[in-house]
C-alpha cells in the first residue's frame, strides 16, 4: 500500500499523541512544565490558524491529500518562515502534549510524526507544487525552509534602531 497522500495529516498527529500516550506516564504536574506546555500549545496554535487564514485569504485549497488542487502558491503570512506552517504547527502541539506529559520518551511520537510527514506528506506535496508553480516555487524553496533552520530565525528578526533602519 502506497502512503503518499493517503492519510490525513492531522489523523497522523492524534495517532502520535496516542502513541504519547502509551509510551509516557503522565508524571506529577509541575508549575514550570504546565507553563511551558500551554505556551508551546498556544503558539502553535496561532501557528496553525494563522496559516489556515493565510490560504482561504488566498481562495486555495488546505486539503494536504489533493495538492493539485491549489490554485495559489501561498508565500505569505506563516509561510514566510517556513513552507509548512500547518505541519510545524501540529509538531508543536505535539511537543507541548509531551511537555505535559514530562517524559522524554513523549518525543519519540513527535519525531516519528516529522519524519512520517516530511517522508510521506511533504515530498508528494512539493512534487506537485513544482510542477504547478515551476520557477516561481523553486525561487520559494530556495528562499524558505522545510521546517525551520536559521533562515526562519532571520526573518522574524525584528529592527534595531539605527543599525537596521536607513
Amino acid at each position: 500500500m502506497q502512503l503518499q497522500n493517503r492519510v490525513p495529516p492531522v489523523a497522523v498527529a492524534v495517532g502520535a499523541a496516542l502513541g504519547q500516550v502509551l509510551v509516557a506516564n503522565s508524571t506529577p504536574r509541575s508549575t514550570a512544565r504546565t507553563l511551558t506546555a500551554t505556551a508551546v500549545a498556544a503558539a502553535s496554535t496561532a501557528l496553525l490558524a494563522s496559516s489556515v487564514r493565510a490560504f482561504r485569504r488566498s481562495n486555495t485549497s488546505v486539503n494536504p491529500l489533493d495538492p493539485a488542487v491549489a490554485t495559489t502558491l501561498v508565500t505569505g503570512g506563516p509561510n514566510r518562515f517556513t513552507r509548512n506552517p500547518m505541519y510545524v504547527g501540529m509538531a508543536g502541539l505535539l511537543a507541548a502534549h509531551a511537555a505535559a506529559r514530562g517524559q522524554w520518551a513523549a518525543l519519540i511520537p513527535v519525531a516519528a510524526f516529522v519524519a512520517y510527514i516530511d517522508r510521506f506528506q511533504v515530498a508528494p506535496e512539493e512534487d506537485a507544487l513544482r510542477a504547478q508553480f515551476g520557477e516561481d516555487y523553486a525561487a520559494y524553496v530556495r528562499n524558505v525552509p522545510r521546517w525551520l533552520d536559521l533562515r526562519t530565525f532571520r526573518a522574524v528578526r525584528l529592527p534595531v534602531e539605527g543599525v537596521d533602519s536607513p
